[in-house]
Formats: C-alpha cells, sequence, structure tokens
C-alpha cells in the first residue's frame, strides 16, 4: 500500500487558505486591496460577528465580466501577472492568484459584479469554492462581494478564532492600513453597522492620517518632505514629535508603493533618527510612505505579502533614516506647555483652528507649528567641561558643535554622476527672517530650574539637562579621542558572561574610549584607567555600559558604544542641582535653549518647558 497520497484539490485549498486567510482580517485585506487594483475610487467595507459572520466589499471599480467572473475563484487566477517577467517589476497589490480561491474554499460567497458600460452584471453564489449559482442581474458598474460563515467548513481554524470584539478589531485595522496606504481612495469602514471611519480620499495623506488616526495624533504629527533629490527612494509622509512617543510600536506605518509592509529595517531606520531625543522605552509614531523602483523591491516572499525585500537595503536606510531626521530638524522650539500640540492640520469643523502643514506661517519661536528656515548660528562660546574631585579639566568649543544633535550628515550615496546646474546666487532683495525676539533670565528656582523670558513666554528650562546637551553636543562635535586619566584606586568589576566575553573581545575598542583594564581573575576585571571626570564607581558602570553596547551586534559598533559614553561623561560634568550658578552660565543656557538649538538632553528629556501669556491668563481666569 503506497504510503505518498496525493492530496485533493480540495485539500489543497484548505491547506492553502490557511496561508493567505490566517483570520478574517486577512479577509478583509486581500479583498480590499482587491478592489483598489481594479480602481475603485469609492470603497465600503462591512463586517459583523467579527468577520467570521459577514464580510461585504463594495467598490466602483472595473468589474467583471461573466466569463472574468467564472474563472476568478479558480487558483492562480489572476489579471495582474502575465508572465514570468512579471514577477521583476509588480506595480499591483496583489498578483498571486490566490486570495479569492483561498477565501471561496472556506466560506459562502455572494458576488455581484458589472464592468463599466456593460447593459447587465452577473450575479453568483459559491459554497466552499464550488459555484451554485451564475445567471445575468441588473446591478452598477464595479464589484460587490459578500463573505459569510468564514470557516464554516474547518471547525478547527474556527475555533481558534478570537473574540467577535478581538477578530473584529483586526478586521478595522486591516482596513485602516489599507486606507492609509492610499489616500486617493475613498474608504468607508462600518462594523456592525457602525460606522468607524471615513476617508475623503482626496489624495492628501494629511487628510488620511487625521481621518484615521485622529486628531491628537495627527496634530502630533511633523510632515516629512519628499527626498527625491537624494536618491532612487523617494520618502514622505508624517512622524511624531519626540515629545509625543508611545508606549509600543503600534502606530508605526510603513508603506512601500501603496503596501503596507511590516520591515524591521525600516522601522530601525526611524528610531535611529530619534537617538538622543526620545526617552528610553517610548517609540515614534509615524506614517511613511516609500516610492522605489518596483524592480528593486522584492514582495513575494510570503503569500501575506506584508514582508519585502530591497536590492540596496542600506539605500532605503539611509534614505528614511535622514528623511526623518530631517523633519525633526524643524521642530526646535522648546516644548510647549498648552495641551494643544502644535497644529498642522485641516479637516472639517477643526478648518476655523487649524492650518495645513503647507500654509503660509509667521515664523514666531512660541507659536504653534514650526520654523521652516531654522539657523544654526555658531555662538563660538567655550564651556569649562571639568570635574572637582577628578582634578581634570579640558574646554570645548561649542561653535563647532553647531547644533549636533540635528544635524543631517551630507548624503554622498545619493549624489548624482551628472554635473548639477550651479546654484544661481542670492538676491539682495530676498525677504529676510524677523529677528529673534531677546531673552531675559528672571532668575532661578529650586535651584535647578532657570526663569526665562522671550516675548510673550515663559520659558523653564532644566539647567542639568541643558547643560548636559550642550556638553555632549560638543564631545561629538570634536570627534577627538577620549580624554583618559589614571585612576588614584583602581575599580574592579565582575560583570556577566555576556559582557565579561565583550570585555575580553573588545579590548582595543574599549581602549580608544579611554579605559585601560584587565582580566583580575574569577570573573573579575581590574579598571586603572578610566574617561576623565568619572570616578571610580562611574567608571566601572560606564566600562561596564560601554562592553554591553559592543556585545549587541556582531561588528564592533565603536560610534555607538562612543556616543553612549560621552551621554556619561556629559551628564557627569554637567552643571547639578544645588547652590545659583554663575549669570554667564545661566544667560548662555538660556539663549541656547530659547534659539532652539538645545531641545532635549542626550537621553531624550526636554531641558525646557514653554508657559504662552495666553496659557497664564487662561490659569488665573483672565479669558476664558
Amino acid at each position: 500500500m503506497p504510503r505518498i497520497n496525493i492530496l485533493s484539490p480540495h485539500v489543497a485549498d484548505l491547506i492553502a487558505a490557511g496561508e493567505v486567510v490566517e483570520r478574517p482580517a486577512s479577509a478583509v485585506k486581500e479583498l480590499l486591496e482587491n478592489a483598489i487594483d481594479a480602481g475603485a475610487r469609492n470603497i465600503t467595507v462591512e463586517f459583523s460577528g467579527g468577520g467570521a459572520e459577514l464580510i461585504r466589499i463594495t467598490d466602483d471599480g472595473c468589474g467583471m465580466s461573466a466569463e472574468d467572473a467564472g474563472v476568478a475563484f479558480l487558483r492562480h487566477a489572476t489579471s495582474k501577472l502575465h508572465d514570468e517577467r512579471g514577477l521583476e517589476s509588480i506595480g499591483t497589490l496583489g498578483f498571486r492568484g490566490e486570495a479569492l480561491a483561498a477565501i471561496s474554499s472556506v466560506s459562502h460567497i455572494e458576488l455581484t459584479t458589472c464592468e463599466h458600460g456593460a447593459a447587465e452584471g452577473t450575479y453568483m453564489s459559491l459554497d466552499a469554492g464550488d459555484i451554485q449559482e451564475m445567471r445575468p442581474a441588473g446591478a452598477p458598474e464595479g464589484t460587490s462581494i459578500a463573505v459569510r460563515g468564514l470557516f464554516y467548513n474547518t471547525p478547527a481554524r474556527r475555533k481558534f478564532l478570537k473574540s467577535d470584539r478581538a477578530e473584529g478589531s483586526a478586521c478595522l485595522q486591516a482596513a485602516l492600513r489599507c486606507a492609509l496606504g492610499r489616500p486617493d481612495v475613498s474608504i468607508r469602514c462600518i462594523r456592525d453597522g457602525r460606522e468607524e471611519f471615513f476617508t475623503p480620499g482626496d489624495g492628501r495623506a494629511e487628510s488620511a492620517v487625521y481621518s484615521l488616526l485622529g486628531r491628537e495624533t495627527a496634530l502630533a504629527m511633523l510632515p516629512i518632505l519628499s527626498s527625491e533629490d537624494i536618491g532612487p527612494v523617494t520618502v514622505t509622509g508624517f512622524t511624531g514629535t519626540p515629545g509625543s512617543g508611545r508606549g509600543s510600536r503600534s502606530a508605526q506605518y510603513f508603506f512601500v508603493n501603496g503596501r503596507h509592509i511590516k520591515s524591521q529595517l525600516v522601522q530601525a531606520a526611524v528610531e535611529q533618527a530619534y537617538k538622543g531625543t526620545l526617552l528610553t522605552g517610548k517609540y515614534p509614531a509615524c506614517v511613511i510612505y516609500l516610492n522605489i523602483n518596483p524592480s528593486a523591491v522584492d514582495v513575494n516572499v510570503h503569500p501575506a505579502k506584508t514582508e519585502v525585500k530591497f536590492s540596496d537595503e542600506r539605500a532605503v536606510f539611509n534614505a528614511v533614516h535622514y528623511a526623518v531626521l530631517g523633519a525633526l530638524e524643524e521642530q526646535r522650539a522648546p516644548v510647549q506647555a498648552s495641551e494643544e500640540p502644535p497644529v498642522r492640520f485641516t479637516s472639517g469643523a477643526d478648518a476655523g483652528e487649524a492650518e495645513p502643514p503647507h500654509a503660509p506661517r509667521a515664523p514666531s519661536r512660541w507659536s504653534s507649528g514650526y520654523s521652516y528656515a531654522p539657523r544654526r548660528e555658531s555662538s563660538g562660546e567655550t564651556w569649562s567641561l571639568s570635574s572637582p574631585t577628578m582634578g581634570y579639566q579640558t574646554r570645548l568649543d561649542l561653535s563647532r558643535a553647531e547644533a549636533s544633535s540635528h544635524y543631517v550628515p551630507p548624503r554622498e550615496e545619493y549624489s548624482s554622476s551628472e554635473p548639477k546646474a550651479a546654484a544661481p546666487e542670492p538676491e539682495e532683495s530676498v525677504v529676510s527672517e524677523p529677528e529673534e525676539e531677546p531673552v531675559r533670565v528672571i532668575g532661578e528656582a529650586l535651584g535647578l530650574y532657570i526663569l526665562a523670558q522671550q516675548g510673550e513666554a515663559l520659558v523653564i528650562i532644566d539647567k542639568h539637562a541643558a547643560h548636559e546637551r550642550m556638553l555632549y553636543d560638543a564631545l561629538v562635535a570634536q570627534d577627538a579621542p577620549v580624554h583618559s586619566q589614571t585612576l588614584l584606586t583602581p575599580a574592579t568589576l565582575t560583570p556577566d558572561s555576556e559582557c565579561a566575553a565583550a570585555l575580553e573581545t573588545y579590548v582595543n575598542e574599549l581602549e580608544s574610549l579611554g579605559f585601560e583594564y584587565e582580566n583580575f581573575g574569577r570573573g573579575s576585571f581590574i579598571i586603572r584607567a578610566a574617561p576623565a571626570t568619572l570616578s571610580a564607581d562611574e567608571a566601572a558602570a560606564a566600562l561596564e555600559e560601554a562592553a554591553e553596547e559592543l556585545a549587541k551586534s556582531h561588528t564592533p559598533d565603536i560610534a555607538n558604544a562612543r556616543a553612549e559614553l560621552l551621554k556619561t561623561v556629559a551628564c557627569k560634568a554637567a552643571i547639578k542641582a544645588g547652590p545659583s550658578s554663575e549669570p554667564e552660565e545661566i544667560e548662555k543656557l538660556a539663549r541656547a535653549v530659547c534659539s532652539g538649538q538645545v531641545r532635549y538632553c542626550p537621553h531624550g528629556r526636554p531641558v525646557a518647558w514653554v508657559l504662552t501669556r495666553k496659557d497664564l491668563d487662561k490659569q488665573f481666569k483672565r479669558i476664558v
């Protein structure tokens, strides 16, 4: 008796359905993508019972003829791919020809469709992929497909579905992602008879973000301008302000050529741009649109088509990273105390109080919004980095830093080989920016906070955090070897096995960071020298942190370890809470913060809080 059996087509379809249709949300996604590929401009999504009871998609796309409708539910039947060469440059959301066959094999389906210009449409009903009825029918142009009793014939799969509430939320998210990826398509979503969202389909990404993610999230977003001029990858979209960090990555949305994807590469590029401005444990919200040549991205990795591979991962990483950095560079004013986030969007009833991101606006330092032409001004000042306990002192020229925390490195990777036309000389008649309002230091409070006034705003500055940022920027800008000093009393460190291995492996790298140490036996290390300004106790903790940073990757990321070490050095050397500081020091800190040069400490905490005249008047009931 043979042991190898050839499965029947029906069983094969059930197995394939498990790959494509994992849950009702998968069906919503696939059917929505089919409607978008059909050229629809208005789509209605309805579902009830968590999607297992009913999913109905109605669109005004191209529709199907009776002949096409008869074969649409066969496996590998598709109108989007004709031969193997089509796989090299896929421009549609669907192409595998598996979605309709997979969905129909585990459900009851009713389809009504009509081609544009046709005198009549076609009605079909299917059970488990078999056509039960097919006849001409009156129908509007487009397609309406209703999926009922999903997984009715696969009780094992249906048993593992979550509650209707959870599955309904997943369906809603699937529809939301499709709508967010295609702002040019108007999508209405109805859940259990109640409208959940509606997008206008006006082609503006800000309208889709406002409609789908809500006013609060949308107003806390910074626009990402097109990076088309720097290479083959165009990056647009929106990213959240550092002060609006989330506790998870659930508010991160990435799209490639209109397709929603999950990409650790793009995610890392975004989060790397926030380094030093976002608190540890917080994640930025973002909506990132990548436009790239379809031949440079492979979407045929998994049947769900949410995983992709890029032919040039470095180019994609750099394009996203620098685009997000550019958006963060625009926001240079300290954190607002008002509950209202920076205003950037217009939608419906809020049109009177909000402005679209492209609207002209007077560049006010404390107004809602951001400066469109941020200035980098070198102060030419020097700060003294010293430690009273270690007796070491060095001077740092802040004019070399030039707000390096927000500096966007040059992008030689994308420089075109073609000669560029020389930039026209600026005309003298160009309107200059309004002069920045002077800063008046009022004094100190509680030994830690500086009170300053600029125009109609009261700025409360954390002097330690602001000084720490300035010292860190200066250290990074100097890019010089870390100064080391011999410890009077050597320190000992007993790390875990992973950290100990890193200490043994990366001796040269850690010596370049100012550490001198040796194995002391029995899992302990003795530290004989450490970066200046660090005490013996602090040196042990700093060395452990640097070793752990190097141990995170297979190749030593010395630049990242150096940056983390410089944060510790700057923190230890910065002004501490306590007696009043020198007036000159306070004045320099206040000017740096109010000019927008310093916004966050190296660890991501905001350095200032702004109270406008309007905020104070509201607090004292002068205005309602």
